[in-house]
């Protein structure tokens, strides 16, 4: 059984898209994830020391990885955030959604969302 912990609405800014004009300038990125893991004993302890993760260590880290690189899709940011997040060995499971606001006249965003697991095979 895994528990579900949120992080929402990280806006950062990167180099993506195919196009040349998206190639010269930073634009908002915004990230939202699940991150799958077992919180009972957290729970039951009320001690930071039996936290799955620490929160703010991984939201440095996918700073790092967004603001470091150039992306050209989507998908790949996306990819690149899930196989970070299963870096954490008490991640079971990550969903990440990466949106890409003004991407399409006449939409809010465009944005994929992936699910990835860790291989136990």
């Amino acid at each position: 059984m895994a528990d579900e912990i949120r992080i929402e609405d990280l806006e950062l800014r990167t180099i993506i898209g195919i196009n040349e004009e998206e190639r010269h300038e930073r634009q908002v990125v915004l990230i939202n994830l699940v991150l799958f893991v077992d919180t009972q004993a957290a729970g039951r302890s009320d001690d930071i020391a039996d936290s799955p993760l620490n929160y703010r260590t991984l939201t440095k880290r996918i700073i790092a990885l967004v603001e470091g690189r150039q992306f050209q899709l989507v998908e790949r940011l996306a990819a690149e955030i899930a196989a970070l997040c299963l870096e954490e060995p008490l991640v079971e499971k990550v969903r990440v959604s990466v949106h890409k606001p003004g991407a399409l006249r006449f939409a809010r965003s465009v944005g994929i969302t992936i699910e990835r697991g860790r291989d136990r095979g």
